[in-house]
This record gives C-alpha cells, sequence and structure tokens, in this order.
C-alpha cells in the first residue's frame, strides 16, 4: 500500500500529525483516515469484481456466437466447456422449485369442522353467553 513511503516518511506524518492535532484528535483523525481507505478498498474490490463478472459474461457470449458459427460441430475444448456452462445456467434457471410432500407434513393437516359440528358450537357458545347476568 505505501510502495512510494518508507518508514522516515511516515515518522515525519505521525510527528506533524501529533503537532498539528495534538494528542486528543490525533487518535480519532487517524481512525477516520483508516475507515475512508478501507472504504476505498470495499469499492474498488467491488468494481473490480463487477468488471471481472462482465467481462466473463462477455467472454461467454463471445464463444456462444462462435460455437453458432461452427454450428456446434467441432468445437475447441474451451468452446464446449463455455457451452456447458450455459446449459447448465440455462437448466437451473429453467428448472421449478421442486416442493417434496413429506409424510409429517400431511399428518399435520387440521380438518375444517362440518357445518353439524359448527353450528352446535355457535349455540352452545351463544347459550353461554345468556346464561351471565348483566352488571
Amino acid at each position: 500500500m505505501f510502495d512510494g513511503i518508507g518508514f522516515m516518511e511516515l515518522l515525519l506524518i505521525g510527528i506533524l500529525g501529533l503537532i498539528v492535532l495534538g494528542p486528543e484528535r490525533l487518535p480519532l483523525a487517524i481512525r477516520s483516515i483508516t475507515g475512508w481507505i478501507r472504504a476505498m478498498k470495499s469499492m474498488a474490490n467491488s468494481v473490480k469484481d463487477e468488471l471481472e463478472q462482465e467481462l466473463k459474461i462477455e467472454q461467454l457470449h463471445s464463444d456462444l456466437k462462435k460455437a453458432e458459427n461452427l454450428g456446434l460441430k467441432n468445437l475447441s475444448p474451451e468452446l464446449q466447456e463455455s457451452i456447458d456452462q450455459l446449459k447448465d445456467a440455462a437448466q437451473s434457471v429453467n428448472r421449478p422449485y421442486k416442493v417434496e410432500d413429506t409424510p409429517s407434513a400431511s399428518a399435520n393437516v387440521v380438518a375444517e369442522p362440518t357445518p353439524s359440528t359448527a353450528s352446535t358450537t355457535e349455540t352452545s357458545s351463544t347459550s353461554s353467553n345468556t346464561e351471565k347476568p348483566n352488571g
């Protein structure tokens, strides 16, 4: 990180920071500067990762065009590998989500009350409400 800066330069920067900021504010300034450096590194890494991903997609796209031009016959090993990767990706996208029926899930299904039991429950609850005195 500090390829062009030697130990003496870092020592000089530290002494100047101590003189300018003082011993109370110097640790806070160092923490904020290191936070900025970390943020810049993370942004640079994310941009680098995105560019690598875009370049890989572009390479796969160009390999697919080459394969189409050759008619998918007598392909080089790297072109065949790219085609296989694309086929696997397409299959994973097109594959529907599998819902597996488990026996325990079907055993936990609660039976809905029939209309005759539902009306019996309603009458018993209304009769209990009428028996309570008001007041």
